[in-house]
């Protein structure tokens, strides 16, 4: 399945853009919140997933208040680049 594939990708490219040293991938559930109880991900961390979906995925943020959303969790991000790839080829 697609949507597997691209969350597992997700966890990996997570662990390295953010240089969690003490994370593996397979330590991240796909609906695991990446911030505050979950990953304890904070503003700067927000910063480098926003670097991540341009470099990887070549897709922008266009609205700050969708962050939180889309950055909820692995499966929230990748439900996000799904949608947003096929509205940008």
């Amino acid at each position: 399945m697609v949507m597997e594939k691209l969350m597992e990708d997700l966890k990996t490219q997570i662990v390295e853009q953010l240089n969690l040293q003490d994370v593996k991938p397979g330590d991240i559930g796909n609906d695991d919140p990446l911030f505050n109880e979950g990953l304890g991900l904070d503003s700067i961390d927000a910063l480098e997933l926003i670097v991540l979906l341009q470099q990887h995925y070549n897709i922008k943020l266009l609205n700050a208040e969708e962050g939180p959303k889309v950055f909820y969790s692995v499966r929230s991000m990748a439900e996000y680049i799904t949608t947003h790839q096929k509205a940008n080829p």
